[in-house]
């Protein structure tokens, strides 16, 4: 058993030290919006924020996040209120298919906390996520908006 404390709430998961973050958050929890994708760290489909960096939580271990603050894609909106960066993926049509925008949100939402003004060189050094729609261009549109909002 291990506490976590998820989206600002302290939630009591029964797993294995060594199971996948992944896992604990949507079999345990029952937040979905964490994608598995490639199970590997590669694709970013489980990208979630651990202490305000995002990580790919298919292979870091429960153990890992014991007291630590995680975010994911269902705390990343405020008093019901959307992040910009969720705003400018609706604003600039990105997601098709959907199925890995809520990890690229989440890896857009921690680089524009890290550097609020990002280049087109920055976000291809740091928005490595996969998608498979191929929707990159309304992407970098996206972030580019978010960081003017």
């Amino acid at each position: 058993m291990a506490a976590l404390t998820i989206n600002g709430k302290t939630q009591d998961v029964n797993v294995d030290p060594d199971t996948p973050l992944l896992w604990a958050l949507r079999e345990q929890v029952g937040l979905t919006g964490t994608k598995y994708g490639c199970g590997i760290a590669q694709c970013g489909a489980c990208t979630v924020h651990v202490d305000g960096v995002a990580v790919r939580s298919c292979s870091l271990p429960v153990s890992a996040v014991v007291g630590k603050k995680i975010v994911t894609i269902e705390g990343l909106a405020q008093n019901g209120v959307l992040h910009k960066v969720q705003k400018a993926w609706l604003e600039h049509d990105v997601p098709q298919c959907g199925y890995c925008q809520c990890g690229m949100i989440m890896a857009v939402a921690a680089l524009l906390s890290e550097k609020p003004k990002p280049t087109d060189a920055d976000i291809d050094a740091n928005i490595t996520n996969i998608c498979r729609c191929g929707t990159y261009q309304q992407a970098r549109a996206a972030i580019h908006a978010a960081a003017h909002a």
